[in-house]
Protein backbone atom coordinates (compact mmCIF):
# COMPACT_ATOMS: atom_id res chain seq x y z
CA UNK A 1 0.00 0.00 0.00
CA UNK A 2 1.58 3.54 -1.04
CA UNK A 3 1.73 5.89 2.01
CA UNK A 4 0.03 8.76 2.72
CA UNK A 5 2.36 12.17 2.82
CA UNK A 6 -0.88 15.12 2.37
CA UNK A 7 -3.33 16.12 4.49
CA UNK A 8 -6.73 17.11 3.66
CA UNK A 9 -6.79 20.61 4.66
CA UNK A 10 -3.08 20.95 2.46
CA UNK A 11 -4.65 19.43 -0.71
CA UNK A 12 -7.79 21.91 -0.07
CA UNK A 13 -5.61 24.66 0.08
CA UNK A 14 -4.05 23.66 -3.00
CA UNK A 15 -7.51 23.32 -4.99
CA UNK A 16 -8.23 26.83 -3.81
CA UNK A 17 -4.97 28.40 -4.71
CA UNK A 18 -4.36 26.37 -8.22
CA UNK A 19 -8.17 27.67 -8.88
CA UNK A 20 -7.58 31.04 -8.04
CA UNK A 21 -4.59 31.57 -9.81
CA UNK A 22 -6.49 30.14 -13.05
CA UNK A 23 -4.36 26.97 -13.96
CA UNK A 24 -4.43 25.85 -17.37
CA UNK A 25 -2.91 23.09 -19.12
CA UNK A 26 -0.13 22.51 -21.65
CA UNK A 27 2.81 22.30 -22.74
CA UNK A 28 5.88 23.85 -21.59
CA UNK A 29 6.01 27.52 -23.62
CA UNK A 30 8.00 26.72 -26.61
CA UNK A 31 6.97 25.55 -29.97
CA UNK A 32 7.93 22.09 -29.39
CA UNK A 33 4.32 19.88 -28.30
CA UNK A 34 5.23 17.25 -25.71
CA UNK A 35 6.70 13.88 -26.89
CA UNK A 36 6.63 10.81 -24.90
CA UNK A 37 9.10 10.12 -22.65
CA UNK A 38 11.39 7.63 -22.76
CA UNK A 39 11.20 4.88 -20.32
CA UNK A 40 13.14 4.80 -17.24
CA UNK A 41 14.51 1.23 -18.24
CA UNK A 42 16.22 2.89 -21.70
CA UNK A 43 17.26 6.46 -20.31
CA UNK A 44 20.43 7.09 -20.06
CA UNK A 45 21.28 7.86 -16.71
CA UNK A 46 23.52 10.31 -14.84
CA UNK A 47 26.76 8.93 -12.89
CA UNK A 48 25.88 11.80 -10.76
CA UNK A 49 22.84 13.63 -10.32
CA UNK A 50 24.11 16.30 -9.29
CA UNK A 51 26.23 17.64 -11.85
CA UNK A 52 23.86 18.29 -14.38
CA UNK A 53 23.31 22.16 -15.69
CA UNK A 54 20.55 23.02 -16.87
CA UNK A 55 16.72 22.84 -16.71
CA UNK A 56 14.15 20.08 -18.17
CA UNK A 57 10.81 19.70 -19.15
CA UNK A 58 9.12 16.11 -17.82
CA UNK A 59 7.26 15.55 -20.43
CA UNK A 60 3.84 13.25 -20.71
CA UNK A 61 2.34 12.72 -23.85
CA UNK A 62 -1.50 11.77 -24.58
CA UNK A 63 -1.36 8.22 -24.49
CA UNK A 64 -4.68 5.97 -25.19
CA UNK A 65 -6.61 4.70 -22.56
CA UNK A 66 -6.60 1.45 -21.36
CA UNK A 67 -10.35 -0.02 -19.65
CA UNK A 68 -10.17 -2.54 -17.20
CA UNK A 69 -12.94 -3.92 -18.98
CA UNK A 70 -15.29 -3.50 -21.59
CA UNK A 71 -18.62 -1.90 -21.44
CA UNK A 72 -19.25 -2.84 -18.18
CA UNK A 73 -22.78 -3.11 -16.85
CA UNK A 74 -23.32 -0.57 -13.97
CA UNK A 75 -25.16 -2.48 -11.18
CA UNK A 76 -28.38 0.20 -10.63
CA UNK A 77 -29.73 1.94 -8.42
CA UNK A 78 -26.58 2.53 -5.84
CA UNK A 79 -26.47 4.84 -2.79
CA UNK A 80 -23.80 5.98 -1.69
CA UNK A 81 -22.40 8.60 1.02
CA UNK A 82 -19.87 11.21 -0.82
CA UNK A 83 -16.53 12.86 0.62
CA UNK A 84 -19.13 15.63 1.87
CA UNK A 85 -21.45 12.90 4.11
CA UNK A 86 -23.94 13.52 1.59
CA UNK A 87 -26.28 10.37 0.72
CA UNK A 88 -26.63 10.13 -3.13
CA UNK A 89 -28.44 7.40 -5.34
CA UNK A 90 -27.73 7.30 -9.00
CA UNK A 91 -30.44 5.24 -10.83
CA UNK A 92 -28.93 6.29 -14.25
CA UNK A 93 -25.38 5.79 -15.34
CA UNK A 94 -25.70 6.68 -19.01
CA UNK A 95 -25.18 10.48 -19.41
CA UNK A 96 -21.54 10.89 -17.00
CA UNK A 97 -20.13 14.52 -16.01
CA UNK A 98 -16.66 14.46 -14.33
CA UNK A 99 -15.18 17.02 -13.26
CA UNK A 100 -11.98 18.38 -11.25
CA UNK A 101 -9.14 20.51 -11.67
CA UNK A 102 -6.94 18.00 -13.00
CA UNK A 103 -8.70 15.56 -14.76
CA UNK A 104 -8.02 12.97 -12.69
CA UNK A 105 -12.19 11.66 -12.51
CA UNK A 106 -12.54 11.48 -16.33
CA UNK A 107 -9.37 9.57 -16.92
CA UNK A 108 -10.59 7.31 -13.99
CA UNK A 109 -14.04 7.10 -15.78
CA UNK A 110 -12.68 6.28 -18.85
CA UNK A 111 -10.31 3.43 -17.64
CA UNK A 112 -13.40 1.69 -16.16
CA UNK A 113 -14.32 1.22 -19.49
CA UNK A 114 -17.41 4.03 -19.28
CA UNK A 115 -16.15 6.66 -21.39
CA UNK A 116 -18.58 5.80 -24.20
CA UNK A 117 -21.24 7.26 -21.49
CA UNK A 118 -19.31 10.58 -20.91
CA UNK A 119 -21.33 13.09 -22.35
CA UNK A 120 -18.54 16.50 -21.59
CA UNK A 121 -15.55 17.32 -20.33
CA UNK A 122 -13.50 19.95 -17.97
CA UNK A 123 -10.46 21.91 -19.67
CA UNK A 124 -8.00 19.69 -17.45
CA UNK A 125 -9.42 16.60 -19.22
CA UNK A 126 -7.33 16.56 -22.59
CA UNK A 127 -6.25 12.95 -23.85
CA UNK A 128 -7.69 12.12 -27.18
CA UNK A 129 -10.38 9.91 -26.31
CA UNK A 130 -12.63 12.75 -24.68
CA UNK A 131 -10.86 15.80 -26.58
CA UNK A 132 -14.02 16.32 -29.06
CA UNK A 133 -16.54 16.16 -25.97
CA UNK A 134 -18.16 19.88 -25.21
CA UNK A 135 -16.44 21.75 -21.91
CA UNK A 136 -18.38 22.40 -19.72
CA UNK A 137 -15.72 25.00 -18.18
CA UNK A 138 -15.26 28.81 -19.07
CA UNK A 139 -12.68 31.15 -18.14
CA UNK A 140 -10.05 27.99 -16.87
CA UNK A 141 -11.56 26.15 -14.38
CA UNK A 142 -15.19 27.78 -13.86
CA UNK A 143 -18.03 25.48 -14.10
CA UNK A 144 -20.46 26.35 -16.41
CA UNK A 145 -24.50 25.79 -15.09
CA UNK A 146 -25.98 26.21 -19.17
CA UNK A 147 -23.11 23.85 -20.28
CA UNK A 148 -23.81 21.42 -17.83
CA UNK A 149 -27.39 21.52 -18.46
CA UNK A 150 -27.67 21.77 -22.08
CA UNK A 151 -25.95 17.87 -21.64
CA UNK A 152 -28.68 16.58 -19.39
CA UNK A 153 -26.46 14.44 -17.55
CA UNK A 154 -27.75 11.74 -15.27
CA UNK A 155 -25.27 12.18 -13.16
CA UNK A 156 -22.45 14.59 -11.56
CA UNK A 157 -18.84 13.46 -10.26
CA UNK A 158 -16.88 16.36 -8.86
CA UNK A 159 -14.81 17.46 -6.08
CA UNK A 160 -14.11 20.83 -4.38
CA UNK A 161 -11.21 21.91 -6.65
CA UNK A 162 -13.71 23.46 -9.16
CA UNK A 163 -16.29 26.24 -8.74
CA UNK A 164 -18.27 28.31 -8.16
CA UNK A 165 -20.03 26.07 -5.98
CA UNK A 166 -23.19 27.77 -6.63
CA UNK A 167 -23.39 25.76 -9.63
CA UNK A 168 -23.05 22.44 -7.79
CA UNK A 169 -25.98 23.14 -5.72
CA UNK A 170 -28.09 24.44 -8.84
CA UNK A 171 -27.57 21.11 -10.31
CA UNK A 172 -28.22 19.40 -6.92
CA UNK A 173 -31.50 21.53 -6.88
CA UNK A 174 -32.81 20.58 -10.20
CA UNK A 175 -33.03 16.78 -9.59
CA UNK A 176 -29.28 15.76 -10.75
CA UNK A 177 -27.33 13.49 -8.33
CA UNK A 178 -24.07 15.16 -7.57
CA UNK A 179 -21.00 13.06 -6.03
CA UNK A 180 -18.64 15.07 -4.68
CA UNK A 181 -15.39 12.96 -3.98
CA UNK A 182 -12.54 13.45 -2.10
CA UNK A 183 -10.20 16.33 -3.35
CA UNK A 184 -7.03 15.10 -2.34
CA UNK A 185 -4.62 13.76 -4.62
CA UNK A 186 -1.66 11.80 -3.27
CA UNK A 187 0.20 8.42 -3.39
CA UNK A 188 -1.90 6.96 -0.42
CA UNK A 189 -5.57 7.43 -1.78
CA UNK A 190 -4.93 6.83 -5.63
CA UNK A 191 -7.18 3.87 -4.80
CA UNK A 192 -9.40 4.54 -2.46
CA UNK A 193 -10.47 7.39 -5.02
CA UNK A 194 -10.42 5.19 -7.94
CA UNK A 195 -12.76 2.89 -5.92
CA UNK A 196 -15.07 5.98 -5.09
CA UNK A 197 -15.91 6.85 -8.23
CA UNK A 198 -16.44 3.44 -9.24
CA UNK A 199 -19.06 2.61 -6.26
CA UNK A 200 -20.59 5.60 -7.56
CA UNK A 201 -21.34 3.97 -10.84
CA UNK A 202 -22.30 1.09 -9.73
CA UNK A 203 -18.80 -1.10 -11.13
CA UNK A 204 -16.96 -1.67 -7.80
CA UNK A 205 -15.64 -4.66 -9.20
CA UNK A 206 -14.12 -2.77 -12.22
CA UNK A 207 -12.69 -0.12 -9.56
CA UNK A 208 -11.11 -2.52 -7.39
CA UNK A 209 -8.97 -4.12 -10.68
CA UNK A 210 -8.19 -0.61 -11.75
CA UNK A 211 -7.40 0.27 -8.05
CA UNK A 212 -5.22 -2.79 -8.26
CA UNK A 213 -3.55 -2.37 -11.24
CA UNK A 214 -3.04 1.61 -10.67
CA UNK A 215 -1.28 0.85 -7.59
CA UNK A 216 0.58 -2.05 -8.52
CA UNK A 217 2.32 0.03 -11.68
CA UNK A 218 2.97 3.12 -8.96
CA UNK A 219 5.19 0.53 -7.15
CA UNK A 220 6.85 -0.86 -9.37
CA UNK A 221 8.11 2.17 -10.87
CA UNK A 222 8.80 3.72 -7.17
CA UNK A 223 11.25 0.66 -6.88
CA UNK A 224 12.47 1.32 -10.42
CA UNK A 225 13.07 4.36 -9.33
CA UNK A 226 14.77 3.55 -5.96
CA UNK A 227 17.10 1.33 -7.98
CA UNK A 228 19.19 4.11 -10.08
CA UNK A 229 18.42 7.24 -7.56
CA UNK A 230 21.10 7.80 -5.01
CA UNK A 231 20.71 5.72 -1.64
CA UNK A 232 22.82 7.58 0.68
CA UNK A 233 20.67 10.76 2.27
CA UNK A 234 23.92 12.92 1.68
CA UNK A 235 23.64 11.60 -2.06
CA UNK A 236 20.45 12.37 -2.72
CA UNK A 237 19.06 15.71 -4.38
CA UNK A 238 17.58 17.79 -2.59
CA UNK A 239 14.42 19.05 -3.66
CA UNK A 240 11.93 21.36 -2.90
CA UNK A 241 8.58 22.09 -5.17
CA UNK A 242 7.93 25.60 -5.83
CA UNK A 243 4.23 27.04 -6.55
CA UNK A 244 4.46 30.06 -8.54
CA UNK A 245 1.68 32.32 -10.74
CA UNK A 246 4.39 35.70 -11.31
CA UNK A 247 0.95 37.62 -12.40
CA UNK A 248 -0.74 37.19 -9.39
CA UNK A 249 2.45 37.41 -7.21
CA UNK A 250 1.81 33.89 -5.75
CA UNK A 251 5.04 32.24 -4.68
CA UNK A 252 4.35 29.54 -2.74
CA UNK A 253 6.78 26.42 -1.24
CA UNK A 254 5.00 23.24 -1.15
CA UNK A 255 6.23 21.62 2.72
CA UNK A 256 5.26 18.72 4.27
CA UNK A 257 2.07 17.19 4.31
CA UNK A 258 1.31 19.09 0.68
CA UNK A 259 1.58 16.19 -1.85
CA UNK A 260 4.66 17.37 -3.23
CA UNK A 261 6.63 16.04 -0.03
CA UNK A 262 4.94 12.27 -1.06
CA UNK A 263 6.15 13.10 -4.88
CA UNK A 264 9.43 14.15 -3.73
CA UNK A 265 10.50 11.05 -2.07
CA UNK A 266 8.65 8.36 -5.08
CA UNK A 267 11.24 10.00 -7.23
CA UNK A 268 13.81 9.05 -4.91
CA UNK A 269 14.82 12.89 -3.71
CA UNK A 270 15.35 14.14 0.09
CA UNK A 271 12.77 16.56 1.19
CA UNK A 272 14.17 19.60 1.90
CA UNK A 273 11.14 20.85 3.71
CA UNK A 274 11.10 18.07 6.44
CA UNK A 275 14.69 19.34 7.34
CA UNK A 276 13.78 23.26 7.74
CA UNK A 277 10.63 22.44 9.47
CA UNK A 278 7.88 23.81 6.49
CA UNK A 279 4.92 22.66 6.41
CA UNK A 280 1.93 22.62 4.58
CA UNK A 281 1.78 25.59 1.98
CA UNK A 282 3.13 28.67 2.52
CA UNK A 283 4.39 32.03 0.73
CA UNK A 284 8.39 31.80 0.54
CA UNK A 285 10.37 33.84 1.48
CA UNK A 286 14.30 34.35 0.59
CA UNK A 287 15.40 33.41 4.05
CA UNK A 288 13.63 29.72 3.53
CA UNK A 289 15.22 29.47 0.35
CA UNK A 290 18.39 30.12 1.28
CA UNK A 291 18.20 27.74 4.07
CA UNK A 292 16.89 25.05 1.83
CA UNK A 293 19.48 25.06 -0.49
CA UNK A 294 17.71 22.92 -2.82
CA UNK A 295 19.84 20.96 -6.05
CA UNK A 296 16.85 21.04 -7.82
CA UNK A 297 13.78 22.98 -8.08
CA UNK A 298 10.56 21.02 -9.21
CA UNK A 299 7.71 23.77 -10.79
CA UNK A 300 4.31 23.34 -12.53
CA UNK A 301 4.89 24.36 -16.13
CA UNK A 302 2.65 27.54 -16.29
CA UNK A 303 3.93 28.53 -13.45
CA UNK A 304 7.43 28.49 -14.74
CA UNK A 305 6.34 30.26 -18.10
CA UNK A 306 4.52 33.12 -15.85
CA UNK A 307 7.55 34.49 -14.83
CA UNK A 308 9.24 34.02 -17.76
CA UNK A 309 11.26 31.02 -17.63
CA UNK A 310 14.35 29.95 -15.42
CA UNK A 311 15.83 33.58 -16.12
CA UNK A 312 12.37 34.96 -15.36
CA UNK A 313 12.55 33.17 -11.89
CA UNK A 314 16.07 34.15 -10.71
CA UNK A 315 14.99 37.89 -11.30
CA UNK A 316 12.18 37.39 -9.23
CA UNK A 317 13.06 35.65 -6.25
CA UNK A 318 17.30 35.92 -6.45
CA UNK A 319 17.56 34.05 -3.59
CA UNK A 320 17.61 30.81 -5.96
CA UNK A 321 20.76 32.42 -7.14
CA UNK A 322 22.28 31.46 -4.06
CA UNK A 323 21.75 27.78 -3.99
CA UNK A 324 23.19 25.05 -5.94
CA UNK A 325 19.61 24.91 -7.97
CA UNK A 326 19.60 28.38 -9.33
CA UNK A 327 23.64 28.02 -9.75
CA UNK A 328 23.17 24.88 -11.78
CA UNK A 329 19.57 25.99 -13.11
CA UNK A 330 18.32 22.54 -11.80
CA UNK A 331 14.30 23.50 -12.82
CA UNK A 332 12.03 20.69 -13.62
CA UNK A 333 8.84 21.91 -14.51
CA UNK A 334 5.94 19.37 -15.60
CA UNK A 335 2.29 20.34 -16.74
CA UNK A 336 -0.02 21.42 -14.19
CA UNK A 337 -2.77 19.17 -14.64
CA UNK A 338 -0.89 15.91 -14.07
CA UNK A 339 2.54 16.54 -12.14
CA UNK A 340 0.07 16.33 -9.06
CA UNK A 341 -2.53 14.62 -10.62
CA UNK A 342 -2.10 11.22 -8.98
CA UNK A 343 -4.85 9.48 -10.71
CA UNK A 344 -4.39 6.54 -13.06
CA UNK A 345 -1.10 8.04 -15.02
CA UNK A 346 0.33 8.22 -11.89
CA UNK A 347 3.30 5.40 -12.71
CA UNK A 348 4.04 7.36 -16.01
CA UNK A 349 3.98 10.76 -14.18
CA UNK A 350 6.97 9.29 -11.93
CA UNK A 351 8.50 7.93 -14.77
CA UNK A 352 8.98 10.89 -16.60
CA UNK A 353 10.11 13.12 -13.73
CA UNK A 354 12.62 10.45 -13.09
CA UNK A 355 13.71 10.52 -16.26
CA UNK A 356 13.84 14.65 -16.66
CA UNK A 357 15.97 14.34 -13.00
CA UNK A 358 17.79 11.43 -13.63
CA UNK A 359 18.30 11.26 -17.50
CA UNK A 360 17.69 14.47 -18.75
CA UNK A 361 20.15 14.22 -22.48
CA UNK A 362 17.15 11.46 -23.08
CA UNK A 363 14.51 13.90 -22.98
CA UNK A 364 16.02 15.98 -26.02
Amino acid sequence: MLRPFTTRPAALTLVLVTAACGITPGGHGGATDDIASVALADAEILPDPKTHVGETHASLADSGIAPIAESPRPKLPVTVTDAQGTEVTVTDTSRILALDIYGTLSQTVFELGLGDRVVGRDISTQFDEAKDLPLVTSNGHDLNAEAILELDPTVILTDTSLGPWDVILQMRDSGIPVVVTDSQRSLDNVASLTNEVAAALGVPAEGEKLADRTEAEAVAKQAEIAAIAPQAVQDKLRMVFLYVRGQAGVYYMFGEGSGADGLIKAVGGYDVTQEIGWSGMKPVNDEAIIDAQPDLIIMMTKGLESVGGVDGLLERLPAIANTPAGQNRRIVDMQDSQVLSFGPRTAEVLNSLAVAIYAPESTK
